[in-house]
């Protein structure tokens, strides 16, 4: 019987690590893959790091300012819509102040405008994975926002509008009086009010009543910018608190053509059209301008 002892397993040499092939040349020594596949491996996801580094200046080209020159008819809130100028007129108000001045409410053809001035640029430098998911989720948003903005451009740029049979209107469209003819108070200078006020938004288009011949067209103190326009039966027609104006003395105008904008110029608390008429050119021969305008048709 063999001796009892302990049982040794035989050692292996190196060679065991591989695979042995026996064959009428001779043996082969198959070695492992593995670090090949490894390194392989690693040079195909080394090209990923430069498409990053190239998608940065696109982003910072896309956002680089503009430039905006101001034409007549134009006020911040529309140029703001029309561009789509992220912060509204508010925004493009901060980034212009120095160019527009304290009165946001007028601003005047030629002026250099800029848009996106101080767009925070870092924050679009580095390109990120959910970029094209916000960028697909805002655009209906953006095609939903478009026909309102169409419609607001098309109501502020209708120069002339509906105006009846003998080519009389009212000064704005949808003409609604805030503040009455004769109404009395310690704000005018008179005792009272010379004439009537309409609501109307900064940017309102504003229409002459009737047609007739500029007369005045320029900056009048607590009126601010205004137009006095003198009609065919010898009464003359004042629009005042105008952002912008859009005839010059002298040139002759037609019932419901839009002679400005609506604005807060001058000695005004907020946006809105005061209306006088009167039997001179000048401050204090005002007549009821409600009465007026119904004596030449217009329903107010």
């Amino acid at each position: 019987m063999p001796a009892k002892g302990k049982h040794r397993r035989s050692k292996t040499g190196p060679i065991s690590r591989g695979v042995l092939a026996a064959g009428t040349g001779g043996a082969v020594l198959a070695l492992p893959l593995i670090g090949a596949t490894g390194a392989h491996a690693a040079e195909q996801a080394a090209p990923a790091k430069p498409v990053a580094a190239q998608s940065a200046p696109a982003a910072a080209a896309k956002g680089s300012p503009k430039t905006y020159s101001v034409v007549s008819g134009d006020y911040l809130a529309k140029i703001a819509a029309d561009h789509k100028v992220k912060g509204g007129w508010q925004k493009l108000y901060k980034d212009n102040r120095d160019v527009v001045g304290g009165n946001p409410s007028l601003i005047l053809p030629g002026m250099k405008l800029t848009l996106g001035a101080k767009a925070s640029g870092p924050a679009e430098a580095a390109p990120s994975k959910a970029a094209p998911s916000t960028a697909k989720k805002s655009a209906p948003a953006e095609k939903a926002a478009a026909p309102a903005q169409e419609a607001a451009a098309k109501t502020a740029g209708s120069g002339a509008s509906e105006s009846t049979s003998s080519g009389w209107t009212a000064p704005v469209e949808n003409a609604n009086v805030t503040t009455q003819y004769r109404a009395s108070g310690a704000s005018w200078s008179s005792g009272y009010h010379t004439g009537s006020d309409f609501q109307a938004a900064s940017g309102t288009s504003v229409r002459s009543i009737g047609e007739g011949t500029v007369v005045s067209a320029g900056w009048s103190g607590s009126y601010g910018n205004e137009v006095v326009i003198q009609h065919s039966d010898g009464m003359y027609s004042q629009y005042a608190h105008l952002s912008s104006l859009e005839v010059t003395t002298g040139q002759t105008v037609t019932g419901g053509q839009q002679i400005g904008l609506s604005g807060s110029t001058g000695n005004s608390t907020g946006p809105h059209l005061h209306f006088e008429v009167r039997t001179g050119p000048s401050y204090g021969s005002d007549v009821d301008p409600i009465a007026y305008l119904r004596s030449h048709g217009v329903s107010i």
